[in-house]
């Protein structure tokens, strides 16, 4: 029996070419052992590291699309700063506000000692980038195209920034379920509703939304069809508009219902009781990021929203819709 002996020098350096016969069983042994513990050093000294760096990023999130789906991904506890939009998940509502969009300045920004901002694109003015990009902070923009396709290329590109693939793919998965869900609810559907999606702050801030908006895609993905198809982003509300409209519902932003009193100051806009919306009292809102953000829990608004506008899908009658003063 051969045996060879590996001097300590050899052992460090990793060259085992100048081994004296010793014995080839127990030397090959003694190798693999050597081998399979120093890989298995290296290995955990890496991951180490790995989750080392993960924890001690400081994440800037800009748009509240972005911020949940960076959430989505369970990377929730690496932001220390967000923007105004950025509601949900509710706790995000108690970090630190940079503002919103045009309030948004990059002193604030850089305040926040960020590693890397994620931001919608054109959220900001170009100029805050710039700033970004001279104080040397990495930042990256991703484009919400307020559809289910760009929805999907959000989760890929936020999860391959944040070296979460995997999680990615699962919150994929999720959505295309939710997605399948609405579509299932849908084929039930015997109606086709006109719908009307109102923006208000008060009533002296009142405008329709047309297409080019998240209306023209989040409407129809719910079994109704846009009621003012010729108008083209927002435009001012007005009587002759809305009555020509003639909506079977008319949808608003959740807080701004709330801003005209609830259902009774909506039904108090002038021709909206000429419609068939008001004869019917199908006053409809949704919280704003969820309806509007078409982040990972889209499937599940259009979900929601089919059933609101969809009657003969419900299985018990929603109940009115009632806002919630504090």
């Amino acid at each position: 029996m051969e045996i060879y002996f590996i001097s300590r020098r050899d052992l460090r350096s990793g060259d085992f070419r100048s081994f004296r016969n010793v014995g080839s069983l127990y030397g090959i042994i003694f190798l693999l052992t050597v081998c399979i513990l120093a890989g298995c050093a290296s290995k955990s000294a890496d991951t180490q590291a790995s989750e080392a760096e993960v924890a001690s990023e400081r994440i800037i999130t800009i748009g509240g699309t972005i911020t949940e789906i960076v959430c989505t991904l369970d990377a929730c506890d690496q932001i220390v700063a967000t923007d105004r939009t950025s509601t949900y998940p509710p706790d995000m509502q108690s970090l630190a506000s940079i503002g919103y969009r045009s309030n948004i300045k990059a002193e604030g920004i850089i305040a926040q000692n960020p590693t890397f901002i994620l931001a919608e694109e054109g959220y900001m003015s170009p100029d805050i980038y710039t700033q970004l990009e001279s104080a040397g902070i990495p930042f990256h923009t991703f484009e919400n195209q307020t559809t289910i396709a760009s929805t999907f290329t959000m989760i890929q590109e936020i999860g391959k920034v944040l070296g979460r693939e995997v999680q990615a793919k699962q919150v994929e998965a999720q959505l295309k379920q939710d997605l399948q869900k609405a579509d299932s609810l849908l084929t039930k559907a015997s109606t086709t509703p006109k719908v009307l999606f109102v923006y208000a702050r008060g009533h002296g801030t009142l405008s329709i939304c047309g297409k080019e908006t998240f209306a023209e895609h989040i409407i129809p993905l719910a079994g109704g069809t846009l009621a003012v198809p010729e108008i083209v982003g927002y435009k001012p509300l007005t009587t002759e508009a809305l009555i020509q409209a003639n909506p079977d519902y008319i949808l608003f932003f959740d807080s701004g219902l709330e801003s005209l009193g609830g259902i009774e100051g909506a039904l108090g806009i002038q021709g909206v009781m000429q419609t068939n919306a008001g004869k019917n009292r199908n006053i409809i809102a949704m919280d704003g990021l969820y309806l509007s953000g078409f982040d990972s829990r889209v499937g599940e608004a259009i979900y929601d929203l089919a059933l609101m506008i969809h009657p003969e899908l419900q299985t018990t009658p929603l109940k009115p819709y009632v806002v919630s003063y504090n």
